[in-house]
């Protein structure tokens, strides 16, 4: 079987129908809102952030994956919970003015053919902020862990519950 190619595209904005477009296919990888509504209130306050950059995967017409992420600063409530978890030292470090990559999911059906190394790679190119962070899965044999550490990233410490850890890279370190 043939394999389709991939575009994969970045944009600092989003129109009200490209956020529409967005919701089944969160849903599908998520799981984790009543409903579009719901979703939709999250979005938007995301989308409107300083630094938003949204990365998109497709396979001809069908999106099949994104990424997205804002400047994080201090007064924001998970650059504020990461502080209340993280060494002092370590979140002074890392914490305002890193990019914050919030979201990156592929459906199901396209998942282990690299769309999520490219929708990282796109999502961090040109990145203005010097610091990345990012929160995941303790469980360090979880495709997405072992994805983030192949491209650079490494544990800063632990996450917002017993299940997850905090992950930073700095834009200068170089990935495999």
């Amino acid at each position: 079987m043939r394999r389709r190619s991939v575009e994969v595209d970045v944009y600092e904005s989003v129109s009200p129908g490209e956020s529409h477009e967005l919701w089944p296919v969160y849903d599908a990888i998520f799981h984790d809102k009543a409903d579009e509504t719901d979703w939709l209130d999250t979005w938007r306050k995301h989308s409107e952030r300083n630094g938003f950059r949204l990365a998109r995967a497709r396979i001809g017409s069908d999106l099949v994956g994104f990424a997205y992420g804002y400047t994080g600063e201090s007064g924001q409530w998970w650059t504020d919970m990461a502080r209340s978890v993280l060494e002092p030292e370590v979140a002074d470090e890392w914490l305002g003015g890193h990019f914050e990559l919030v979201s990156i999911g592929i459906v199901p059906d396209a998942r282990g053919s690299g769309i999520g190394r490219r929708l990282l790679d796109v999502i961090t190119t040109g990145l203005s902020q010097d610091r990345w962070l990012l929160m995941t899965t303790a469980d360090s044999s979880d495709p997405a862990r072992r994805l983030y550490a192949a491209a650079g990233w490494s544990v800063i410490g632990p996450g917002l519950t017993a299940e997850q850890v905090i992950m930073g890279r700095h834009a200068d370190e170089s990935a495999g």
